[in-house]
């Protein structure tokens, strides 16, 4: 009779069919003895993923796959799959095999003592290292470390680890404050803490890739960023929001520029020159916010030009309250700048909220 596991390895994968049965046949050749589970958490992979690692399930018990369909990122996969599992010691890693699986013993080991509430492996600390990493890529891994440690309640070489090991209840206790936005779950984990962790780390060197391609892309950096402002202010404004709002501001100067461009160079009216720069400007902000703020619901395809008329028509209405609002106050005796504020503000909302629903809202 297999006992039930006591440690489970969360596994997020996109694209990592090759990987699978490798990973499974390093797992297991460096626990044993250990009562274990592996997660694979599919965001549903063109590669056939999630079938690769089904029919492994088929054959090993300790397999198991978790599918998503139609939901995307790195930290809240993992953030399912430990929830998916029972078992109270857990573990993250890539699928990729660019973390050392042989360091998963000593990790467990250590975090079954008392006094260990998370351990961490580090390319930071002696005996740790960052493998074929160009030096400009170690610089900005550096500097991105500098300001994890600034939210981090805890003092740790390698916020930036995606190697870790958790015990259940300390999970659970961070659980209700994460932002589950970007990639870096670790750091989402310590700085949601309510009470500092309790932290090891143990030393390993990060390994190059065996298959498949790297999926952290040119945005990772905005994501990013995002977490990072998400713990800083996200309990006073989204986070969300605040990335609407700035692109809303870029589609102002967008506005301007085609209105000039229209109405100064080409000698347009001034009332055609305004529909189109209004146009540009509202195309902008749609196709911004697709790449960026809703980055994990992005749209392509038919439901890209779907959500471009929906955008469209909420931003008319958007308009339409803007004006209405900012005529109403100034009718009223207001001062005409706090008017037209109000106004604005009052739009930006609208088109928040209203997208969200709407536009970039996943069909059931």
């Amino acid at each position: 009779m297999m006992l039930p596991a006591q440690l489970a390895i969360v596994v997020p994968t996109f694209n990592e069919r090759q990987n699978v049965p490798l990973l499974v046949e390093l797992v297991g050749k460096t626990l044993p003895g250990i009562p274990w589970e592996i997660v694979f958490v599919d965001d549903n992979s063109p590669d056939a993923t999630a079938e690769a690692a089904r029919a492994l399930a088929l054959a090993d018990p300790r397999v198991r796959v978790l599918q998503r369909y139609g939901r995307r990122g790195l930290s809240s996969a993992c953030v399912e799959g430990i929830l998916a599992t029972a078992a109270p010691y857990v573990a993250i890693m890539d699928a990729d095999l660019q973390h050392d699986e042989t360091i998963l013993r000593t990790m467990y080991e250590r975090l079954r003592c008392d006094d260990v509430d998370l351990v961490v492996g580090s390319r930071y600390i002696d005996g740790g290292g960052m493998g074929e990493w160009s030096e400009s890529r170690q610089k900005m891994s550096r500097f991105a470390t500098k300001l994890a440690l600034h939210l981090t309640k805890t003092p740790i070489s390698d916020p930036m680890s995606g190697f870790m090991m958790i015990r259940r209840d300390a999970f659970m206790r961070s659980l209700p404050y994460l932002s589950t936005v970007g990639f870096k779950i670790l750091l989402d984990i310590t700085a949601s803490a309510p009470t500092p962790l309790r932290v090891a780390e143990v030393p390993y060197t990060f390994r190059a890739r065996q298959h498949g391609e790297s999926k952290l892309d040119s945005l990772v950096l905005w994501e990013y960023v995002q977490l990072l402002l998400d713990k800083a202010v996200g309990h006073v404004v989204p986070v969300r929001f605040l990335s609407f709002a700035l692109v809303g501001g870029l589609g102002v100067v967008v506005h301007f520029a085609a209105l000039m461009l229209m109405f100064k160079l080409l000698g347009q009216p001034f009332g055609m020159a305004q529909t189109v720069a209004t146009v540009v400007a509202i195309s902008s902000n749609f196709f911004l916010n697709n790449m960026f703020t809703y980055r994990d619901k992005r749209l392509r395809g038919w439901a890209l030009a779907r959500g471009w008329v929906s955008f469209n028509l909420v931003c008319a209405f958007g308009a339409a309250a803007n004006v209405g609002v900012a005529d109403w106050l100034f009718s009223h005796r207001s001062y005409w700048a706090l008017s037209a504020l109000a106004g604005i503000t009052v739009s930006v909302v609208w088109n928040y909220a209203m997208s969200a629903f709407f536009t970039w809202q996943k069909k059931r």
